[in-house]
């Protein structure tokens, strides 16, 4: 399959139409359901905040045409005693399965070995979740294993761990 092209792009005021756009049943089935148009507005000015906040990044990932297909990003949390990055991204179902998922988030990795201020790099896609998990190892994530993860807030699943070296040099 070849690599898709896709930009991304730094996440702006506009992009609260994008976040609504991803925040249905079918995308976050597996993250615990669709969040409230408060929680939207919330986790929104979170991204807005996170290049300010040194945090982390949040991107719109848009195609050559100029059309944004998706969300890719990366933001601070603690993990086992360890202040690190962790990474989620969100592809649009008509632009599912061409592969952009996986180059939108190459590119996110790449931008945070140059910018970000910790180690590791997480992601902690659901095990029931086959399409981000082939994501993480396309996109050169270490699989650590399985563990048990909280999110939203108050949920845990059971997800497996990736984990990127920011610091090593890139495969």
């Amino acid at each position: 399959m070849a690599t898709a092209t896709v930009l991304i792009e730094p996440w702006t005021d506009a992009d609260l139409a994008l976040l609504r756009r991803v925040n249905t049943p079918e995308m976050k089935k597996h993250v615990g359901g669709p969040e409230t148009e408060e929680q939207l507005l919330v986790r929104h000015r979170r991204y807005l905040d996170f290049v300010p906040s040194g945090l982390g990044c949040m991107y719109r990932i848009v195609l050559p045409s100029g059309e944004s297909v998706g969300t890719v990003g990366y933001g601070t949390r603690t993990w086992e005693g360890e202040t690190v990055h962790e990474m989620g991204w969100n592809v649009l179902p008509p632009y599912q399965g061409r592969g952009i998922a996986v180059a939108a988030t190459r590119a996110a990795v790449a931008a945070a070995r140059r910018e970000a201020a910790h180690q590791y790099l997480y992601a902690f896609p659901s095990v029931d979740n086959p399409a981000s998990n082939a994501v993480c190892e396309k996109a050169g994530f270490t699989l650590l294993g399985e563990t048990d993860f909280e999110f939203p807030p108050g949920r845990f699943m059971r997800s497996h761990n990736w984990r990127v070296d920011l610091r090593a040099a890139a495969g």
